[in-house]
């Protein structure tokens, strides 16, 4: 195990332990010798991590120490890492920008060890990017579906008929080609998907769905067999 690692996880160990813990439980668990631990536990208070104890007894972080929700293994921090390299292939300008600020908080919060694992650029994703659909804005079917609020499309099918639908959007999901709108049409009075490359306009109704969301949602899993993008 990593030393980075190693300090997560021993933080993990005392913030759950009712009593202090020994360098010896603590190296036991960690698969470490317990000369490995004093040097971890010196480098964890030498941050400010507020752990009280000594050699032979235990060691405790004192009452009301909480740690920020950023804490991650190093793996798990590749993971965002790379999941937020994704997005941008999204082509949602918005979700864009905000990755690259999630990135910079956790480079603000998470300790020194896995600050430069975050910024050093290390994991890129790479491929095209998706064309950002010319007539539907994303920052506005993503806020449909949260606040579950109708919308109404001028849809071209895939024969090029024009057709204007009011849809409960459900979900979101993007593509390399095209991104897609899974939602229940309120015209076919069924669930259906949506290429938003067809769109030819997409508003807000002022109309909502509340608390239907997750039903539809929960009929669309279900058997995964809607049908295809009209």
């Amino acid at each position: 195990m990593r030393k980075a690692s190693r300090l997560f996880e021993i933080i993990q160990i005392l913030r759950v332990a009712k009593r202090p813990v020994t360098a010896a439980v603590i190296a036991e668990r960690l698969e470490v010798t317990v000369r490995s631990i004093y040097r971890d536990i010196g480098a964890l208070q030498a941050m400010r991590v507020p752990i009280d104890g000594e050699r032979g007894i235990g060691y405790i972080i004192r009452p009301g120490f909480d740690l920020p929700p950023l804490m991650f293994t190093i793996e798990e921090t590749e993971a965002v890492v790379l999941g937020l390299a994704l997005i941008e292939r999204t082509g949602d300008k918005e979700l864009t920008a905000a990755a690259k600020k999630v990135k910079q908080k956790i480079a603000a919060a998470v300790p020194a060890p896995l600050r430069q694992l975050v910024s050093a650029g290390a994991l890129h994703a790479w491929g095209p990017i998706a064309p950002q659909p010319a007539n539907v804005d994303f920052t506005l079917l993503r806020r449909a579906i949260r606040e579950e609020e109708k919308l109404e499309l001028a849809y071209r099918d895939e024969q090029g008929k024009l057709t204007t639908r009011v849809i409960r959007p459900l979900a979101l999901i993007y593509y390399l080609d095209a991104a897609m709108i899974v939602a229940w049409c309120e015209l076919r009075k069924a669930i259906r998907n949506f290429r938003l490359d067809r769109t030819q306009d997409c508003k807000a109704t002022g109309a909502y769905f509340r608390n239907e969301g997750d039903k539809l949602r929960d009929l669309w899993m279900a058997g995964w067999k809607t049908k295809p993008a009209e």
